[in-house]
């Protein structure tokens, strides 16, 4: 079960920085970055690479924007974001593994560390949007045996 807690400004400003990163890398999407956005589709993907840059350009400006607009449902945006974060992560495993270069990513070393920055993202919008899975149990003291 999601549950919300409440935020702290620092986290309501890194919530703002994410909200904006994300608007401008779907009008990125959108514009100027859709060729090497299309690098980053697996061949696998079954649809129009450019069809699908577009889609997800499209997806990321609306998470942007409900991540800044919309507070009251923004745990279940920041888990929506790091759901789509991890959806696209393939992508980025394909660019590593077929060595293609894309956003100034132009060796296998920095494609590799690009690979780590996605949990980054991940826990980013979990911790600005203040998102926590509750697992129903109760904590509590140990039982004694």
């Amino acid at each position: 079960m999601l549950q919300e807690s409440r935020t702290t400004p620092v986290q309501d400003v890194g919530r703002g920085l994410l909200g904006a990163f994300m608007v401008g890398a779907g009008a990125g999407h959108l514009s100027f970055a859709r060729v090497p956005f299309q690098a980053q589709v697996p061949d696998w993907v079954p649809m129009d690479k450019d069809t699908v840059v577009l889609l997800s350009g499209v997806v990321e400006i609306g998470l942007g924007l409900t991540l800044l607009f919309n507070k009251r449902h923004r745990a279940l945006v920041g888990l929506g974001l790091a759901a789509f974060f991890a959806a696209v992560f393939p992508g980025n495993l394909h660019q590593y593994a077929k060595h293609l270069p894309a956003f100034g990513l132009d060796t296998d070393t920095q494609r590799l560390a690009r690979l780590f920055f996605q949990p980054v993202l991940m826990g980013w919008a979990l911790w600005s949007t203040g998102a926590r899975l509750k697992t129903g149990k109760k904590s509590g003291p140990l039982p004694r045996t």
